[in-house]
């Protein structure tokens, strides 16, 4: 694939409840080189989730963005994303506009109401002692609940995600997939949602990215992928090929996702074996996604 992007924007997003989002940082890498740059939010508090909707649906030159959360939810392994709720939706964008549906009343994109949803809920592990009837198929083999073949090729590659109907325990992803899901559906066409819909070939596109992933890459090994100091994120740029970013001592995980998943999405972006992977099938593609780095 021939680089044509002009920047590469990195979102670590948010699940949680409330107008303005602490764990919400957006960070951007130019083509041309140079470190990436964190951008500020409109308010001292934190972006809103629908700023960021906004920043996305106004691009204005050929971006690569990076969504670190679940695009989709589990199908593959059942032929449907809900088994045995004659509701459940036959694609990702149906799944997406469902969602958005049961929680329009919610404010913020939030998705609370899906989760309080008399037939949704089954399918979720909501906290202790709260584990949905159908969060695991009949037969499961593990108690972790149900995955993407994204997430199985992701396992392969020495991170560990956990199950995006999971909500519970500080590694869930469920509630941030889930908003960010609202968000996609909101976005609708403005912007091509890979491999959802066919890599385009020119403008920009969204994928979803998991920045464990590109820790690896930037040399940051062990059980735990976070990064939280200003001297261990540059050691993790160096190893990607950009430069430094200014400061020192603490700082917080958000940022330094933000900010080495952009310089990541810089130096494998043109690696076309990360567009092809060999299990990414249409069908696979249409319904559950993908996760951008994973093969």
């Amino acid at each position: 694939m021939t680089p044509r992007f002009a920047q590469f924007l990195a979102v670590d997003w948010s699940g949680a409840k409330g107008p303005r989002q602490k764990g919400i940082a957006v960070a951007l890498a130019q083509a041309g080189g140079g470190a990436p740059v964190l951008l500020a939010p409109p308010d001292p508090k934190g972006w809103a989730r629908g700023e960021v909707l906004a920043l996305l649906a106004g691009l204005e030159v050929p971006t690569l963005v990076g969504l670190d959360l679940g695009i989709s939810l589990p199908f593959h392994d059942a032929g449907a994303f809900f088994p045995g709720w004659d509701a459940s939706p036959p694609d990702a964008r149906a799944l997406w506009a469902l969602i958005d549906a049961l929680c329009a009343a919610d404010p913020h994109l939030e998705a609370g109401s899906l989760l309080a949803h008399p037939e949704a809920m089954r399918y979720f592990r909501h906290g202790a002692g709260a584990t949905g009837d159908r969060f695991l198929l009949p037969g499961a083999t593990t108690r972790e609940g149900r995955f993407r073949l994204a997430e199985a090729a992701q396992r392969q590659q020495g991170v560990r995600p956990v199950s995006n109907f999971n909500l519970v325990g500080a590694a869930q992803v469920g509630k941030s997939s889930l908003t960010g899901m609202r968000m996609l559906h909101r976005l609708g066409t403005r912007l091509p949602v890979w491999p959802v819909d066919p890599l385009p070939e020119e403008g920009s596109v969204v994928t979803e990215i998991y920045t464990s992933m590109a820790a690896r890459l930037g040399g940051v090994t062990g059980s735990a992928t976070k990064i939280r100091s200003f001297e261990a994120l540059n050691d993790a740029l160096d190893a990607l090929g950009s430069p430094p970013v200014a400061g020192r001592g603490a700082l917080d995980d958000h940022s330094s996702d933000a900010l080495l998943t952009a310089a990541w999405l810089r130096r494998v972006h043109g690696q076309r074996d990360l567009w092809h992977p060999e299990t990414l099938t249409p069908e696979v593609a249409r319904t559950e996604g993908w996760t951008f780095g994973a093969l």
